[in-house]
């Protein structure tokens, strides 16, 4: 018989999660003060240094998909998961600060949506709005329903008593504050989730013996009958055939290097306005460029503490190892049996005396608490400013939309405890945020890519691209074996996070292919409306701050970019 709590906590663990929620409410108590229009409270009347966006960035990334999710991939698939770091993100990363971000900042737009209409027009603006928000709808609800399953598993209460809960804590800090209580809040998070993390990744390492024992009882789990991938497999990161399901080493690589590092890396790195957002409330272009360069740093490391604590729970966790060859075991965080994301959970429990277990579970608190907060101030700006003030109510005071933003929160936050529900049918919740991330941002890349480099790609050519991409993932999902769960077919021999990178690659595809056709038949824009739009009709003086040239090599943007892109380029050699 399992406990109803997995987590046996003490008055100090409750002390300090209690602290830190006092914190929380205070900053968005304070952040509250400055807001007095909707730029205040949409975008921190673009105000920030860079070294606060850059950290706010980051940390809206790390939410529950980062933490839990990666280590759960840890534990399922091993090293194999650097990749959604080393080669699904940090290229991204740097492109966005270098390339794109001067395009966003320089044209003043509130959010991404507002970009393609401005480029495109009402139609491929309308199409990516309500894409958009119903993806950070589906997200918060990930974000949200593993924040329910830390208080299930701290308190014992029912996961839809857990999910009210931990709504209503975010909902109140992001309503008082809007985005600055959210980005502030962000940076303190990321301090308290690294703060949680490596202890836990510390302390683990020494129970296996370090690195040279965490291979060797990987080694030895993988020689059981039953295991599903080879020690190689796992303690490898190149070819990554376990991550993607294919048995071709050329076609898993070009998996990984295609559909992941490119469409979906760069599809949700350059275009989600969950994160580009950090970089827009950011007090220069200068600034803004180097916002996802600076969170470069610290999400090339990251690995280390969600990646690796997920491998050695697959070692030194009982449950983990059990469900690994192929078990089942009662209880989990959602009390309907152990998953991998469970990983971190049951690490903390063997592992954490009590006080550094409440620093840990104050982290992953915080973790969704980031995560599940970006996405709603985000779906806030879309919702009032490229929906209701668009195509509903228009000619409003701003004071009318800062408080339909307020509303949107509420709506966004109530409908999460819904989509909350859908998470939990997936044992692996990167299988279910990889599909997602197929239908709405591998599209929306090809749309972006080509109409910043081709001034001739026409306003028709960027809602058909954007639809017919969006509905190719969504066709490739269905006809695979499990990315759309028990909705798949089995059509195709397509499993795992493997078949999401095939669903994204399609789309990316059909939205290329059919936006330059459509764009040969239909008219486009005079040259002279692209101005600060198409990278060709741009002036190349308004892409950049006059006194940036002046500043020290850690300041610019292309320099600060070169030593990322090293270190990552080194760290995929080794691994």
């Amino acid at each position: 018989m399992y406990s109803l709590t997995l987590i046996q906590a003490s008055w100090i663990d409750y002390v300090i999660i209690a602290l830190y929620f006092a914190f929380v409410l205070g900053i968005g108590v304070v952040a509250s003060r400055g807001v007095s229009d909707s730029v205040d409270f949409f975008l921190s009347g673009r105000s920030l240094p860079a070294w606060v966006t850059g950290l706010a960035f980051i940390s809206a990334n790390l939410g529950a998909v980062e933490i839990m999710g990666m280590s759960a991939n840890g534990a399922q698939y091993g090293l194999p998961s650097v990749h959604y770091f080393w080669i699904g993100a940090i290229p991204a990363m740097l492109f966005l600060g270098v390339v794109m971000m001067p395009f966003y900042y320089g044209s003043k737009v509130r959010s991404v949506p507002e970009f393609m209409l401005r480029r495109f027009g009402p139609g491929a603006h309308l199409v990516n709005a309500i894409s958009f928000a119903i993806a950070q709808l589906l997200i918060a609800g990930i974000n949200l329903y593993l924040l329910g399953a830390i208080v299930h598993a701290l308190l014992g209460w029912p996961l839809w008593l857990a999910l009210i809960v931990a709504a209503l804590i975010v909902l109140s800090y992001i309503t008082l504050g809007g985005l600055r209580a959210a980005i502030y809040n962000e940076v303190l998070q990321f301090f308290v989730i690294v703060a949680a993390l490596t202890p836990l990744t510390i302390i683990g390492l020494h129970r296996v013996g370090g690195w040279d024992g965490l291979k060797d009882k990987i080694t030895e789990a993988a020689s059981h009958p039953g295991a599903s991938s080879t020690a190689a497999q796992q303690l490898h990161s190149w070819p990554g055939t376990n991550l993607t399901g294919f048995s071709s080493d050329l076609l898993s690589i070009i998996g990984i290097v295609f559909g992941l590092g490119f469409v979906l890396s760069f599809g949700y790195w350059t275009t989600n306005f969950v994160e580009v957002q950090r970089a827009m409330a950011s007090q220069s272009i200068t600034a803004a460029r180097s916002t996802p360069i600076i969170g470069a740093f610290p999400k090339i490391f990251i690995p280390f503490i969600t990646i690796l604590p997920g491998m050695i729970a697959a070692v030194l966790i009982t449950e983990i190892s059990k469900i690994k060859a192929g078990g089942t075991v009662p209880g989990g965080s959602s009390g309907d049996g152990v998953t991998f994301n469970d990983s971190l959970i049951f690490m903390m429990r063997d592992l954490l005396p009590n006080g550094l277990l409440g620093v840990a579970i104050t982290g992953l608190l915080a973790s969704f608490m980031a995560g599940m907060a970006a996405n709603i101030s985000a779906f806030n700006t879309v919702l009032s400013y490229d929906l209701w003030e668009r195509y509903i109510v228009k000619d409003r005071s701003d004071a009318y939309y800062l408080r339909i933003g307020r509303l949107a929160t509420v709506a966004a936050t109530v409908i999460a405890i819904f989509t909350a529900s859908l998470a939990s049918n997936f044992s692996n919740i990167m299988n279910y945020l990889q599909t997602l991330f197929g239908f709405f941002n591998a599209p929306l890349f090809a749309t972006f890519i080509v109409g910043m480099f081709w001034k001739r790609m026409t306003a028709t050519a960027g809602w058909v691209g954007l639809v017919s991409g969006t509905l190719s993932a969504i066709v490739v999902a269905f006809l695979s074996k499990d990315a759309f769960g028990s909705w798949s077919t089995g059509t195709l021999n397509l499993s795992g996070q493997g078949a999401s990178f095939v669903a994204a690659g399609a789309a990316f595809v059909v939205d290329l292919v059919l936006s330059i056709v459509v764009s040969l038949f239909t008219q486009p824009k005079p040259a002279e409306e692209l101005t600060g739009l198409v990278y060709s009709e741009t002036p190349r003086s308004s892409l950049v701050d006059a006194d940036a040239v002046d500043y020290p090599w850690y300041r610019r943007p292309v320099p600060l970019a070169g030593v990322a892109l090293v270190l990552v380029i080194i760290l995929n050699v080794i691994f």
